[in-house]
């Protein structure tokens, strides 16, 4: 069994090279992938709930009783259906992502900034969220958790899930674990667009989350461009991670947690970046002995074709290149891994050393494991709780405070030329000048 996983010098490569190696394999038929989703969108905002249906049967191959939500029944049924162990299982991994998102609350902020000025930052919870939930090959039940946990502890008021039919038990109870108010039959780019835009079956939302396919996450992108659309979380599309590891590591550790995110998606992309040629050379050996037992080793097999084990000439080298790559997930077994955080820049959510795999964040460590994919973790952060949130700030100031402000706001309008701000302003000043002169002829 050949794993077609290869081995490069990074010393050796061009800058052209670089950049094509390190290039996400989801992004080399992008203009394709973005003209197809934008006929999906195109058609499911004419027809509706139509085109949710002929997509549906045709992508999912599942045709539908014109009927898409599920039903209370529906999901007392699917509990009933659950073995004992996978229900307490899910409720475990449910109590450490919560008890994590808790911790994330922040109280409001009040500040004096001056006598008689007081400015507040105030949140409240986005008012309807979507949540896109992988399904097909691999239900993911863990992905319910990550995304409507955040938002039941939010206060999200209406918390809609979408998933590909046909909806795995294990999702359905998850997510009436987590407060999920509506939960509809629908996949893929359409029902991106049925969530930004509404059907008749489906209102539409404000904001959506979750990760997905490269057709999920280019609609994410084409409704968060529009302003008839909706927000969205993040570019969150085929799983990726990168290993660093030093010649000491563990080739059966680093060969399982590369294929722990092989095994995702024929579109998932996995690189190994080390000063060792020993310990990468080992590293393939150690893949291939591990495909043998896998139930996804077909689909492990066609990542592994997109991926690459990269020398690096040090650890300093090799954090270069993450950095660069800006990986998902972002492995460290290293010696004293925790040593080298601040240099790691940018990834989505980082692991350090040998006993803590990627997979324990995937379930159950109680971090968000839907993060940025193809190179947005230099810009966007983990899923958390303030992404179900928005920010105000409120300011209040006294007749005291707009003396101790009036002249930096008037000067500061003179030299923008804005005369009604400064008027806004002298025209106050005026007023409590005044006052004091009529209080004083009294």
């Amino acid at each position: 069994m050949q794993t077609k996983m290869k081995i490069v010098y990074w010393s050796n490569l061009s800058k052209e090279e670089k950049i094509q190696l390190l290039t996400r394999p989801a992004m080399l038929n992008n203009t394709q992938i973005r003209q197809q989703v934008n006929t999906i969108i195109k058609t499911i905002r004419k027809k509706g709930d139509d085109a949710l249906f002929d997509y549906t049967e045709r992508f999912d191959n599942y045709t539908i009783n014109k009927n898409i939500k599920k039903t209370k029944e529906d999901i007392i049924q699917a509990t009933q259906r659950l073995d004992c162990n996978i229900k307490t299982a899910i409720k475990s991994a449910y109590q450490q992502v919560l008890k994590f998102h808790q911790a994330q609350q922040t109280p409001t902020i009040r500040v004096e900034t001056l006598p008689g000025v007081i400015c507040e930052m105030h949140t409240h919870a986005i008012a309807s969220v979507g949540l896109y939930i992988p399904g097909g090959s691999a239900p993911l039940p863990s992905t319910v958790i990550m995304t409507a946990t955040p938002a039941q502890i939010a206060g999200c008021l209406r918390i809609v899930l979408c998933s590909p039919p046909p909806i795995a038990d294990e999702i359905l109870y998850a997510a009436s674990l987590c407060g999920v108010n509506e939960i509809y039959s629908v996949g893929g780019a359409q029902a991106i667009a049925a969530l930004a835009y509404g059907t008749t079956s489906i209102a539409s939302v404000d904001k959506i989350f979750g990760p997905g396919n490269a057709y999920v996450t280019e609609a994410k992108r084409q409704v968060s461009s529009d302003l008839k659309g909706a927000a969205i979380d993040m570019p969150a599309g085929p799983s990726e991670v990168l290993i660093i590891a030093d010649k000491d590591a563990d080739a059966t550790f680093i060969a399982a947690d590369l294929l722990s995110q092989a095994e995702h998606g024929h579109d998932s992309q996995v690189i190994l970046v080390t000063p060792s040629k020993a310990l990468a050379q080992q590293t393939l050996i150690e893949i291939k002995q591990q495909l043998h037992v896998l139930t996804r080793r077909d689909i492990a097999q066609q990542a592994l074709a997109n991926s690459v084990c990269i020398i690096s000439d040090d650890i300093a080298q090799a954090i270069r290149i993450s950095n660069r790559y800006a990986p998902e997930h972002l492995i460290v077994q290293c010696e004293n891994a925790r040593d080298l955080l601040p240099q790691l820049k940018n990834a989505g959510s980082i692991f350090l050393g040998q006993w803590t795999p990627e997979a324990v964040g995937d379930y159950a460590s109680g971090t968000n494991h839907v993060l940025p994919t193809y190179g947005a973790a230099r810009t966007y952060s983990s899923l958390g709780l303030a992404d179900f949130m928005r920010r105000f700030s409120v300011q209040e100031v006294s007749c005291q405070g707009l003396r101790h402000l009036a002249p930096t706001v008037t000067c500061l309008a003179d030299a923008e030329g804005l005369d009604a701000h400064k008027y806004a302003v002298t025209i106050r000043l005026d007023k409590l000048i005044a006052q004091e002169v009529n209080h004083e002829s009294d």
